[in-house]
């Protein structure tokens, strides 16, 4: 299977002392993969690295087959990013804010704009100012930007953060949709895991700026009802059994 991400030795250390130490793992085409850990544990370093809005210390960052810091305009033309809040311009509309982010792609038509609002289920509020939105419709406002170039990757830092459970489950049926439809490759970071649980097919565990375990969902769960339990037993053998 074709590897979309390749991630070999990554570290950045931050002068406090918290960052991430030796990341290694891959994902591959049609991949929906999940970062499942708390605040701190590195997921949003991790997914900056990737996104070339950081650099690393040391290790090699490769999307596509190509070296993100030697390729990144290549690269990014075929990414779709979300991380941490969405940027947007409050006294514009939806469909303004599409418009401005359209001039950074090339060939985005009214019809791609209109799509991607469609996508997140936004078109009817096209016209109304983004600054009127709920923290859900401004979250899948941010992720209409990630969709505009039509991505083969997409890259979400905690979408689902801060918004309610309506909210969660349309950011989850767009991501499944997504990538059972467009088959695009989709990377996600939680600090919950019934969120990963339900929307990924890979999950890695990330803790204290470590990635604990990298596996497959069905091999998460096997002896474990839950992801939370397979999170908990993962991070009990990290710190020698002592529960947390």
């Amino acid at each position: 299977m074709e590897k979309i991400i390749e991630i070999s030795g990554l570290s950045k250390i931050y002068p406090n002392g918290r960052g991430i130490k030796d990341i290694s793992f891959g994902v591959e085409k049609g991949d929906v993969v999940g970062l499942l850990g708390p605040n701190g544990s590195g997921k949003t370093t991790t997914m900056k690295i990737i996104s070339g809005l950081c650099h690393a210390q040391s290790g090699d960052v490769k999307i596509f087959g190509m070296n993100i810091e030697d390729n990144f305009e290549d690269v990014m033309k075929r990414c779709g990013i979300l991380i941490e809040a969405p940027a947007l311009y409050e006294n514009l509309s939806a469909k303004k804010n599409l418009e401005l982010a359209a001039g950074f792609y090339p060939n985005v038509t009214k019809e791609r704009i209109d799509r991607a609002l469609e996508t997140v289920r936004l078109l009817q509020y096209k016209n109304d100012k983004a600054g009127r939105f709920s923290l859900g419709m401004k979250q899948r406002l941010g992720l209409a930007l990630a969709l505009l170039s039509e991505p083969e990757l997409l890259i979400l830092d905690e979408p689902t953060n801060g918004i309610d459970i309506e909210g969660m489950v349309e950011i989850r049926e767009i991501i499944t949709r997504l990538s059972t439809e467009r088959g695009t490759t989709v990377l996600i970071s939680s600090h919950l895991a019934g969120e990963i649980e339900k929307v990924c097919n890979k999950v890695s565990i990330m803790y204290e700026g470590e990635m604990l375990t990298f596996t497959d969902m069905t091999r998460a769960l096997e002896f474990n009802p839950t992801l939370e339990e397979y999170f908990l037993s993962v991070v009990k053998e990290k710190r020698g059994g002592v529960v947390i």
